[in-house]
C-alpha cells in the first residue's frame, strides 16, 4: 500500500475515533507495521495542522523463548515432578532429563518432591504431594493472551529473574485532530510558479510554510587539518606570553649546529644513521663561524669554562655532516649565537613549532617526522625556579594545572627536568615535555655574557592533537591514510581554555 493511501487510512481511522488513537493499537488495527504507521503520521504533521502527535512510552511484557516453551510445555518444575513415577527415580537419572537441573530445585523448593539419601544405588526422588498446580505456566499464559497488567509487579519481577519475561518499553504516538484535520491528504505546494499566477490556480491550492530558520546548505571550502588548529592554538599561547617566533624554514641542518653546537658528542648514539638521516647530496656543509667553531672543538676536547669537557678528538669532518634536523634545537643554538654577537645583550624570549626528522620504526605512535614545540626564555640570573614557574603559566594556558617535575639528563641541559601532568581519565600521572637550563659549556662559547641564563622547554605536537580529537593511530593523522572526511568533520579546535582567569574548565588530558 502507497504512503499516500496509508496516510488517508489513518485520517479514516482516525476520523471515527472521539478522543484519539495509539499508533501501536493502529498498526495492529489494519495490519501494518508500526514503524510505516509512524512514517505515515510524520507525513501527515508536515501537511501543517491536520493532525496533532505526541510521543509516549509504554511499559509492555513479552514471553521469552524459554517462556513460550513454559506455555507449550508446562513449567520446568512440572515436568520433573511429572517424570517422576509412584516408585521414586534416581538423582542421577533425574538430572539427564531437558529440565531436570531447574525443576529439581524449584520442585524441591515448592516441596513438592523429596530425597531419599538412603538408597544403595544413590540418593532417590519421590513425590510428596499427590497433585500440583502449575502457577507459572498460568501466569504466563495470562501475558501471552495480552492480559499481563492483571499481574502483580512481584510476579512479573519474579519471571524476568527467570528469563522467561521480558520488559520492554514500547515508543509510540498519541494521535489526534488538528485544527485543519480533513480525511483526504492534499499535496501542498512548495513553489508560486509565473503559470500559477497567470492562470490563477494558485488560489485553489495549499502552499507549504516556509521555515525561515532553516539553515542553507554549507558551500564547499577549504578545511584546516587538526594539526594545523591545534598548532595555531599552541603559537597563540606564545605570542600571548611575549615570545618572538623564530625562523624555521631550514630542514637541512649540519652535525654542527644540531649537535656540536649544543654540546652533544661526536660519539653520542643519537648522531648514528639508525637514529638521524643524513644527506648525500650535499654530504657536507661549508660555511662555519670559524672563531665561534674553534672554541666549540675546544670545549668538547679539552673543556673550558669551568668543565672538563668529553676529552676526545674533536673532528671539523663529523661537524660538517649535513642531515635532516632532528630537533628544531639546532635553531634555537643559531639564534642565541645572533644574539650573542650584539653589542649590548638584551633579555630575549624565543618559540619554534615545525618539523622534525627522526629515523624512527614506525608503528601507531611514532613517524619519521613530526612537529616539535620549543620555547626558551634568555636572561641574567634564570634559575630552576623561573623554569618552574614559566611552565605553570604556558601549561595553565593549555588547561593544564596539576604538573609534576622529575630530574632527568640531556647533554645540552643542566639540570633537566622532564614535566608531568595528571590525567583526569587515565587516573594517573603522564609525561607532557621535557625541560632544563642550557649548560654553560653551550653558552659561552657564543660569546653571551657571564652570568646569563637560558631556561628551555619542548613537546611534540601531534600527541596532544591525537588526544583532543580521540586518534589512536597517528598514520590517520599525518601522511597518506588520513580520512579527508575526518579533516572536514572537525571544523573547529579549542584547548578547553577559561581566558581571562587562571581557573580551567576541562583541563585537556595530553
Amino acid at each position: 500500500m502507497a504512503e499516500a493511501t496509508l496516510s488517508e487510512l489513518v485520517l479514516q481511522r482516525l476520523a471515527e475515533a472521539p478522543t484519539g488513537l495509539d499508533s501501536c493499537d493502529l498498526a495492529n488495527t489494519i495490519g501494518h507495521d508500526h514503524q510505516a504507521v509512524v512514517g505515515a503520521i510524520k507525513s501527515l504533521q508536515s501537511l501543517g495542522e491536520v493532525i496533532s502527535a505526541q510521543q509516549r512510552s509504554t511499559k509492555r511484557w513479552e514471553l521469552t523463548s524459554e517462556g513460550q516453551e513454559v506455555v507449550r510445555e508446562g513449567s520446568h518444575e512440572a515436568r520433573v515432578f511429572d517424570a517422576i513415577p509412584p516408585s521414586g527415580i534416581l538423582q542421577k537419572e533425574l538430572m539427564k532429563l531437558p529440565s531436570g537441573k531447574v525443576g529439581f530445585s524449584k520442585a524441591m523448593s515448592n516441596k513438592w518432591i523429596v530425597m531419599d539419601k538412603t538408597g544403595e544405588n544413590g540418593p532417590r526422588i519421590f513425590r510428596i504431594v499427590d497433585e500440583i498446580a502449575d502457577n507459572v505456566k498460568e501466569k504466563l499464559q495470562i501475558v501471552a493472551e495480552g492480559k499481563g497488567d492483571g499481574l502483580e509487579e512481584k510476579e512479573k519481577t519474579d519471571l524476568k529473574k527467570r528469563k522467561l519475561l521480558n520488559e520492554l518499553i514500547v515508543k509510540s504516538y498519541w494521535i489526534t485532530k488538528g485544527p485543519s484535520f480533513s480525511t483526504t491528504v492534499m499535496k501542498q505546494e512548495t513553489d508560486l510558479t509565473s503559470e500559477m499566477i497567470i492562470s490563477g490556480s494558485w488560489r485553489g491550492k495549499q502552499f507549504k510554510p516556509y521555515n525561515f530558520d532553516a539553515l542553507g546548505i554549507m558551500p564547499d571550502s577549504g578545511h584546516l587539518h587538526p594539526l594545523m588548529k591545534v598548532r595555531s592554538q599552541f603559537r597563540q599561547i606564545f605570542l600571548e606570553m611575549g615570545f618572538t617566533e623564530m625562523p624555521t624554514n631550514n630542514y637541512i641542518e649540519s652535525s654542527f649546529w644540531n649537535f656540536d653546537a649544543l654540546f652533544q658528542p661526536q660519539q653520542h648514539p643519537a648522531r648514528d644513521a639508525h637514529d638521524t638521516f643524513f644527506i648525500s647530496d650535499p654530504a657536507l656543509a661549508s660555511r662555519f663561524p670559524m672563531d665561534y667553531l674553534e672554541r666549540v672543538k675546544r670545549v668538547h676536547s679539552e673543556g673550558g669554562y669551568g668543565s672538563l669537557g668529553y676529552r676526545y678528538d674533536w673532528k671539523f669532518e663529523e661537524a660538517q655532516k649535513n642531515l635532516l634536523r632532528t630537533h628544531t634545537t639546532g635553531v634555537s643554538a643559531r639564534m642565541l649565537y645572533q644574539l650573542a654577537q650584539q653589542e649590548k645583550f638584551t633579555p630575549a624570549k624565543y618559540f619554534s613549532i615545525d618539523r622534525v626528522f627522526r629515523n624512527e620504526t614506525l608503528d601507531a605512535t611514532h613517524l619519521a617526522e613530526f612537529h616539535q614545540i620549543e620555547g626558551l626564555v634568555v636572561d641574567f640570573g634564570l634559575t630552576l625556579g623561573n623554569l618552574m614557574g614559566v611552565l605553570h603559566q604556558f601549561f595553565t594556558k593549555l588547561g593544564i594545572t596539576k604538573l609534576r617535575f622529575k630530574p632527568a639528563y640531556n647533554p645540552y641541559t643542566e639540570p633537566s627536568m622532564e614535566v608531568f601532568s595528571y590525567h583526569e581519565g587515565l587516573k594517573k600521572w603522564v609525561e607532557v615535555g621535557n625541560s632544563g637550563v642550557f649548560r654553560p659549556e653551550m653558552l659561552l662559547p657564543m660569546g653571551l655574557p657571564e652570568g646569563v641564563s637560558v631556561i628551555a622547554w619542548g613537546l611534540s605536537l601531534e600527541r596532544p592533537t591525537m588526544i583532543k580529537y580521540g586518534i589512536n593511530n597517528i598514520r590517520e593523522l599525518v601522511g597518506h591514510k588520513v580520512n579527508l572526511q575526518m579533516v572536514y568533520n572537525n571544523p573547529i579546535c579549542r584547548l578547553d581554555e577559561d581566558k581571562g582567569s587562571n581557573h580551567q574548565r576541562n583541563p585537556i588530558p595530553l
